[in-house]
């Protein structure tokens, strides 16, 4: 793997080549100041909120009303605030509305997969900025685009690409996690298919295993067969109910892509499943329940802020989440409030 072949696989490269079979979805050009706000260890979230609110003050410390919290050292006194982006949040804002006002976000390469634990609902789908920057603040995998894109690659000693960040809203689509599929593609051939969520079991894999191979190669052939800019490649597909494959996201030919049901070494030059293609691609899935496994992002779920926070090291990420959790009740009151009005 190659940092030419992970620029390649940036959703802003490959997106207009397979626009029209893939899921709507816009993408905006991400400040350098909102970059560094999610590398800013400082404070675990939340702003860009739909509202600019200012901070109310009041002379009583024990208010119920007081937001912003305060702590005294030595008669210093620091007050905890997240930053506002209001241009940034008003562009976000009118992206979401237009995609039905519930999207999925990730960044060039990455979604935030392991921090669904800590949204409220315990799902990617987000509304508002606020929602987005909760989920990116608390994921690893989004620190790895902003920090270590190119860190497996072979080419060390190259100069690494310049990288324009962005924030990718996809429209919300409720995906069943047992239609998805990951495919492995050497030198423009399709060499391996794997069930995307390989923990669970699903039937419907096993007594179709055929038509979903057949319909994930007459996809492969038909719409991306040497239409992307590499020949090394890894796509992930989903089939739908009525049997239409769509194509969810590209990723590079290496180990920073999670093999699943493979290894690398089966799927490189000179690894069993490169060398027996005359048969057409290997389908793997999992079979029956006995081999159901943990999901590997549950390891995600106990953050470094947690375990700050049970050290004693870092009060302020729970001061943050805790008025992250009453600003979003608050804001839950206002609109009951607004729906019950007369008109």
């Amino acid at each position: 793997m190659k940092k030419e072949q992970v620029v390649n696989c940036q959703f802003s490269a490959w997106y207009p080549i397979f626009k029209k079979h893939t899921i709507k979805s816009l993408i905006l050009p991400l400040p350098q100041n909102v970059i560094d706000y999610l590398l800013d260890d400082g404070t675990l979230v939340v702003s860009g909120s739909d509202q600019n609110t200012q901070p109310r003050h009041t002379d009583n410390s024990d208010s119920e009303d007081q937001e912003d919290v305060q702590w005294s050292d030595d008669e210093t006194t620091t007050t905890v605030t997240a930053p506002e982006f209001p241009e940034f949040t008003s562009k976000v804002l009118e992206a979401i509305n237009s995609l039905g006002g519930r999207v999925f976000p990730k960044l060039n390469w990455s979604a935030p997969r392991d921090a669904n634990w800590i949204a409220l609902n315990s799902s990617l789908q987000c509304c508002s900025l606020a929602d987005i920057f909760l989920l990116f603040k608390s994921s690893d995998f989004i620190t790895h685009d902003l920090t270590q894109p190119f860190l497996q690659c072979s080419d060390q000693d190259s100069p690494d690409p310049v990288i324009k960040y962005e924030l990718v809203l996809r429209k919300w689509s409720e995906l069943i996690p047992g239609g998805e599929f990951r495919c492995f593609v050497k030198e423009n051939k399709l060499i391996a298919i794997s069930q995307r969520d390989y923990t669970q079991y699903y039937p419907h894999i096993l007594t179709q295993e055929e038509q979903v191979s057949q319909a994930i190669q007459d996809f492969f052939s038909q719409n991306v067969q040497y239409n992307f800019l590499d020949e090394d490649f890894v796509f992930d597909v989903y089939r739908d109910s009525q049997g239409k494959v769509w194509l969810i996201d590209l990723n590079p030919f290496g180990e920073v892509t999670d093999s699943l049901l493979f290894t690398w070494d089966e799927l490189t030059s000179g690894g069993e499943v490169a060398q027996q293609q005359q048969e057409g691609p290997t389908f793997r899935f999992t079979t029956s329940e006995v081999t159901v496994q943990p999901s590997p992002c549950l390891s995600y779920r106990i953050p470094r802020d947690f375990v700050d926070l049970s050290a004693g090291e870092d009060a302020y990420k729970l001061i943050d989440f805790l008025k992250l959790r009453k600003n979003q009740q608050e804001d839950s009151e206002e609109e009951e409030e607004e729906g019950n009005a007369p008109p």
